[in-house]
């Protein structure tokens, strides 16, 4: 027994993640994480579509998954399958569609069917953190691919694949984010994405497409066709409505060939909130180009903002990796910086930013990296925060040398 009741911690099981601390709020200025601007929700739509779809179909809240299977809502198949051929070039039906709670159960599941300890599985040597992390629980293998400004390079993407298969090893997939690349920003062009899939091919790997930002483009910007479209026999697919719609409706969405999305759905638990489906079916199937469009404008607004930020505070210091769309940054410091050195000064100092080594397969190759999601403040709050940002680095590293941070200091 503990001093205030039984003894928990001497029950728990090894490996567990750190115990998380009491909820302190956001951050004064935040830079972190999927949030996205709330001025942007459409509230008044989701009143109505939540009205409209409960007094057609909210009887069937009685039925567990609405009684329409394992799949998910049909409304809301029915939609995505409408939604990922017109957008992004794949034809399907409802029926090829699996509804996930949010990316991240998509993402387990994936890994639940194919992976297994000691397996090797590629992915982009920048790459969204949440799957790296989940990689790295499991106990596999994980190489990076390397990337560019255009993502990841099929020439370097040839050359592991060849130095593993002398070595008798066949990854089990390679896990991509080929439109709004998760941190960099980039859109893979069509020529990448053919010698892609035509490696996959080669070596026999299935291709794991992570699209959960291929909706926010800037005006102008246009994607190729997803990796799926071009080739589903090869390829899983998965997307979200967080970053469209809102983080808090935990939708996601994966496609994949019947063999994949069959096995997929037996292996899942728990299944995404029946409301939360039939009310974001029920909006974006009247609203979804609207509120998409307007969406990306106010966030290419924003960043704008904070890209005059970073480099009014930070000049020649900073590289910035501009993205085709989404809602963050990917920023290069010197070499000699260590950004793990400022997150917890910076924190003190009420700012919270992704330090690169944890979107990094290789950690210390990220230490000069930071990502700055510029959705949630407002352009006031992206512009103080960034200054504050900025002295924080000086005092800690000395960069970057700028006459705002002089004055300051003087």
């Amino acid at each position: 027994m503990s001093g205030t009741g039984f003894a928990y911690s001497s029950l728990f099981r090894r490996g567990l993640a750190e115990p998380i601390k009491p909820w302190a709020g956001l951050p004064k200025f935040n830079f972190v994480g999927g949030h996205n601007d709330p001025e942007r929700i459409p509230v008044d739509g989701l009143i109505d579509a939540a009205a409209s779809v409960l007094k057609r179909e909210g009887r069937n809240l009685a039925l567990y998954s609405l009684g329409q299977g394992p799949l998910g809502y049909l409304g809301l198949r029915q939609f995505l399958a409408d939604k990922l051929e017109r957008w992004r070039g794949i034809e399907t039906n409802a029926d090829g569609v699996l509804i996930t709670v949010g990316s991240t159960q998509g993402i387990n599941l994936i890994n639940r069917i194919l992976l297994e300890p000691g397996d090797t599985v590629l992915v982009e040597e920048f790459v969204y953190f949440g799957a790296l992390a989940k990689l790295q629980k499991l106990g596999v293998n994980v190489v990076g691919i390397p990337l560019d400004r255009q993502g990841l390079r099929p020439d370097a993407l040839a050359d592991i694949l060849g130095e593993l298969k002398a070595k008798g090893v066949r990854p089990r997939y390679i896990y991509t984010i080929p439109s709004i690349q998760n941190p960099t920003g980039s859109i893979l062009p069509l020529d990448r994405r053919h010698q892609l899939l035509a490696l996959a091919r080669q070596y026999g790997v299935p291709v794991f497409e992570d699209e959960c930002y291929a909706d926010l483009l800037w005006s102008g910007v246009v994607a190729p066709p997803s990796l799926y479209a071009l080739d589903p026999a090869h390829v899983i697919h998965i997307g979200s409505f967080s970053k469209s719609l809102s983080p808090s409706l935990r939708l996601g969405y994966v496609a994949a060939d019947w063999a994949v999305l069959s096995r997929l759905a037996a292996e899942q638990s728990d299944t995404a909130g029946a409301l939360d489906q039939l009310i974001a079916a029920e909006y974006f199937a009247n609203h979804f180009e609207t509120h998409v469009r307007g969406l990306s404008a106010a966030l290419a607004v924003k960043l704008d903002t904070i890209v005059e930020a970073v480099e009014k505070e930070f000049g020649s210091a900073a590289e910035v990796w501009r993205p085709d769309g989404g809602i963050y940054v990917w920023l290069k410091l010197p070499d000699s910086v260590d950004v793990r050195e400022v997150v917890e000064p910076a924190a003190a100092a009420g700012i919270a930013f992704n330090a690169g080594p944890a979107w990094a397969v290789d950690p210390d190759a990220g230490k000069s990296y930071l990502r700055l999601c510029f959705a949630l403040p407002s352009q006031q709050q992206i512009r103080d925060g960034v200054a504050a940002l900025a002295q924080v680095f000086f005092e800690r590293t000395g960069i970057p040398l700028q006459s705002s941070n002089v004055r300051r200091n003087a």
